[in-house]
């Protein structure tokens, strides 16, 4: 069931990325972009998270939650700067740097599961 989770999210994050594309190419809003950028480069990283752990390649106990960690941050992250652009208020104070901070840990996760993985 995560995995199935796990890979509907990254084609919802496919999904929204092209829509925050075309926002930030057709709209007043060009700093999108970014959020455009974040989403969609962990889009089929998600889905590549599930392989990876289905073939043996990742740590399942690791790998996962490390995946579920990196789609909310990415997800905070990127509301955010949406938001911002659009209206010119955070979700909350830090909120992008939070996101762009649990990306980051939880690629090392990926990373470590790797590591662990009996492959």
């Amino acid at each position: 069931m995560a995995d199935r989770l796990l890979t509907v999210l990254g084609c919802l994050f496919g999904a929204a990325g092209i829509g925050l594309m075309a926002l930030a190419a057709h709209g007043k809003w060009p700093s999108i972009d970014y959020a455009a950028i974040m989403v969609l480069a962990h889009a089929p990283a998600l889905i590549a998270i599930v392989a990876a752990v289905r073939a043996g390649l990742l740590h399942a106990s690791l790998a996962r939650p490390a995946a579920f960690l990196l789609a909310a941050a990415v997800a905070l992250f990127s509301a955010d700067v949406v938001l911002n652009a659009m209206t010119g208020q955070r979700l909350f104070p830090m909120a992008a740097p939070i996101g762009g901070t649990g990306s980051m840990l939880a690629w090392l996760l990926v990373g470590v599961s790797a590591l662990a993985a009996k492959r």
